[in-house]
């Protein structure tokens, strides 16, 4: 593949160069480029030469790495696949005067992990100019110096190599010296005078020449240097080294000042011919850094710190002079050997962070890459997690280890882990380091809310103000953020046939459930609803919770007085035996209270009677009684008024008047007309006195022909004062329930039969109380004809009265 470069130097010039597929054993792939190209210079397309897709390189990461991990001169570009030069290449500084100069880097891919090496030669170009060690060359020459006598001089020097190293001389045209051109074993040239004529010192003490060094590059560069000879009297013999080659091995981290080896020249010349001394004629700027040589003794020094990773081998020439002039030169290898002194360095190459707590065992989470300067078992490096953590390292490719998850990963338990990994060398001692991987776990809506507790319970005093506050709620959830983030809801339903959100309401935010409506404790005593907490995750959890409200009794019911029925358009009288002894039983005021509790306690009071000292009333139980004995001069007529209250806070009361008649004979009955207009004037009840007179007398006259034959089985009469108040079922409340001990309907007596005017049918109601059971109200009872005579002595009236207005209460005188 041939590729065009251009570079620009000092005289401007351009050449071409091929880029060279080398041998596999390479590398995948392999360029050759000139050194000093431009930054941004293309090399070659690397994704077409590997055969990959150049629109996928950018996804999976594509990238340069050298195997030391360090900088490196070319990049790649994700969107052509074009290999790149990021950073001037000088050959010199990489590989000196070394033939042969190669890069080697790697391309990694990720998704999956690929490798591919690619080697780099780089070519040198004629971009360094000859230099002579010294800007003047000073020969003594004896006098009796035999024609065609050689004379050595110091070699050029050029960093560059091949064709553009030093390849000619020329000196300055002269009577006395010509110039041969040689070639050293390593295929480097140098110069020699060769005398051609005599030299005179007494003619000619001096003789200044002007040499001149160029090398084969074009544009040719050269040098020169100026020749100062000084014609002495006869020094017939040069320096002359031990050895044409000097080899050492020198181990990397020597100390400074040790001495590396000796170079030693003799010259059998005596007196200061003899005498020699040392220098470096030909040495890089990197090894002049680090060694030194003594002049009088030939020793070579470490002067600077020696790295294998640095340099690995140095090359240098050193010339031997003598007192005259006269020189000789040899070369010194210096080999740099490997000690064990660098730690593997452990690069994280990529981080897949976060990673969702839903992953599956064996997900790779990174990428990592191990690398040892040192070299041979030294770079031998091995790779692990010592922590407890759910992660493991797995070799991939090379120095590539993948990072991978070995179990089921917990946000709630852990949310971050710092994995530390080590890497630990084969050297002697072993060296290595250790490096801390942190990775963070990211939620996954995998938590429903959980409320506190798992039923939540309130009491709502009844009549309680719209929007007030019954409970709150709180549920949790260990997620975070949005799948963490939890709001409330009533659940759907009915209560009573009404929705839910009738009653209550909850705020999405905080929980609070607030009342919709205002509760009646007689209407709905408790009731049950359902809160729902859901998160904000995709897809959302719930749970739900149940929630109890009981609503409590507040006092806001009056008593309701059943009986006697209060007051209207009619009026009730009961009638009392005037032979009625202290203690009988009159009547019954008998009340109810919807509350409950003790706000349904009631409790009986006379405020008001015609004679204060003739009536008592129970307090708890209503009845009401003859206090002492009745006396003729006692008002047949008398007027009760009574108070019933009940023990809530505060207290509420209800009143009714009861009209008792003090009378033995219905012919008496006519006296009522009085209490009749007090109540109401009208003509109607004058009509229905009279009838009730009327039909009254009738059974009057019957019941006492009922009771002569009872009289007569019986020696003794006995008059049934007690138990005998009779109770309308009319005056009961709808599907009313008795309230043990609290006044309403408490029943320790049988209540028998009666006979009301006021009533709507021609039934007979009953209630009977045997052993504390009530009877509900709204029964009617039945004669059947195996009932006893008393039951049979009630039933006579059951045909009257139905439109009367007045309540007559009677007393059966029939024997139970």
């Amino acid at each position: 593949m041939l590729k065009m470069g251009s570079f620009v130097c000092a005289s401007m010039f351009c050449f071409v160069f091929f880029i060279l597929a080398l041998p596999p054993s390479l590398g995948d792939v392999s360029y050759s480029i000139p050194e000093e190209m431009k930054r941004g210079s293309v090399i070659g397309n690397i994704a077409k030469d590997l055969g990959l897709d150049a629109k996928r390189l950018s996804a999976r990461n594509a990238r340069i790495d050298t195997e030391d991990g360090e900088s490196h001169s070319v990049d790649i570009n994700g969107n052509t696949g074009d290999l790149i030069v990021s950073e001037s290449i000088d050959r010199e500084e990489l590989c000196g005067r070394r033939a042969s100069c190669s890069l080697k880097y790697e391309l990694v891919l990720e998704n999956p992990l690929e490798l591919h090496r690619i080697v780099l030669q780089i070519q040198d170009i004629n971009d360094n100019s000859p230099q002579f060690p010294n800007e003047v060359i000073k020969l003594e020459i004896g006098e009796s110096a035999d024609k065609g006598a050689r004379f050595p001089l110091d070699q050029a020097h050029d960093a560059d190599i091949g064709h553009n190293a030093v390849q000619s001389y020329t000196l300055q045209k002269n009577e006395h010296f010509a110039l041969a051109v040689h070639t050293n074993t390593d295929g480097g040239k140098y110069g020699e005078l060769v005398l051609e004529n005599e030299l005179d010192r007494e003619e000619q003490k001096e003789v200044t020449l002007l040499l001149t060094a160029a090398d084969g590059g074009s544009p040719q560069r050269s040098a020169t240097v100026v020749i100062h000879v000084t014609v002495l009297d006869a020094n017939d013999n040069i320096p002359v080294f031990n050895q044409a080659v000097y080899k050492v091995s020198l181990p990397e981290n020597s100390p400074l000042g040790a001495v590396v080896l000796t170079v030693s020249a003799t010259d059998a010349d005596e007196g200061a011919n003899g005498q020699v001394t040392y220098e470096f004629s030909s040495i890089s700027v990197k090894a002049a850094k680090l060694f030194s040589i003594e002049r009088e003794t030939g020793e070579i020094k470490l002067i600077g710190s020696i790295d294998y990773e640095d340099g690995s081998f140095y090359e240098m020439r050193i010339q031997a002079k003598d007192g005259s002039g006269l020189v000789s030169g040899t070369k010194v290898m210096i080999e740099i050997t490997d000690v064990n002194d660098n730690a593997p360095v452990i690069f994280l190459k990529s981080l897949n962070s976060p990673i969702p707590e839903s992953a599956l065992p064996g997900t790779e989470v990174g990428i990592i890459n191990v690398q040892d300067k040192d070299s041979g078992a030294n770079r031998q490096v091995r790779c692990s997690i010592q922590q407890n953590v759910p992660f493991k390292l797995t070799p991939s490719i090379k120095n590539y280890y993948s990072l991978v998850t070995t179990g089921e990963l917990d946000r709630e338990l852990v949310t971050d882990y710092n994995i530390t990994i080590t890497a630990t060398d084969e050297g002697s001692p072993p060296l290595s380091s250790s490096k801390t991987v942190q990775l963070s776990v990211s939620d996954v809506n995998d938590n429903p809310p959980v409320f506190d507790e798992q039923s939540y319970s309130a009491s709502v005093a009844e009549n309680n103000k719209p929007d007030s506050s019954v409970l709150s709620v709180s549920a949790r959830d260990p997620d975070w953020r949005q799948n963490g983030t939890v709001f409330y809801s009533l659940l759907s339903g009915e209560i009573s046939g009404v929705p839910v959100s009738s009653f209550l309401s909850v705020n999405g935010d905080t929980g609070v459930i607030h009342a919709v409506r205002s509760f009646d404790y007689e209407q709905l005593r408790s009731f049950k609803v359902l809160v729902v907490a859901r998160d904000n995750g995709s897809p959302p959890l719930s749970s739900n919770v149940t929630v109890s409200v009981l609503i409590t009794d507040e006092n806001d019911n009056s008593p309701q007085i059943l009986y006697p029925a209060p007051t209207g358009n009619s009026f009730m009288t009961e009638m009392v035996p005037k032979a009625a002894h202290a203690g009988s039983l009159v009547s019954k005021v008998i009340a109810v209270d919807a509350d409950s509790g003790q706000n349904a306690w009631l409790s009986y009071q006379i405020v008001k009677s015609t004679d204060p000292g003739l009536f008592t009333i129970g307090v708890h139980s209503g009845e009401i009684r003859v206090q002492r004995d009745i006396s003729e001069s006692d008002a047949m007529k008398q007027n009760l008024v009574i108070s019933v209250k009940d023990n809530g806070q505060p207290s509420l009361s209800a009143t009714c008047a009861v009209y008792l008649l003090i009378s033995d004979n219905l012919a008496e009955v006519p006296q009522l007309k009085d209490m009749s207009y007090e109540e109401n004037n009208s003509k109607l009840t004058s009509y229905l006195i009279i009838a009730l007179v009327s039909v009254s007398t009738f059974f009057l006259t019957f019941i006492i022909l009922m009771v002569a034959v009872r009289f007569c089985r019986r020696r003794k009469p006995r008059l049934l004062f007690d138990g005998t108040v009779a109770i309308p079922s009319a005056y009961f409340p709808p599907n009313y329930a008795e309230v043990e001990g609290a006044g309403t309907l408490r029943s320790s007596y049988n209540y028998d039969a009666y006979l009301t005017t006021g009533s709507r049918t021609s039934d007979f109601k009953f209630v009977r109380s045997y052993n504390d059971v009530t009877m509900a109200a709204d029964q009617t009872l039945k004669r059947s004809p195996n009932e006893t005579s008393e039951q049979e002595c009630g039933n006579e009236g059951e045909s009257t009265g139905s439109a009367l207005v007045n309540r007559i209460h009677f007393y059966s005188l029939c024997s139970s």
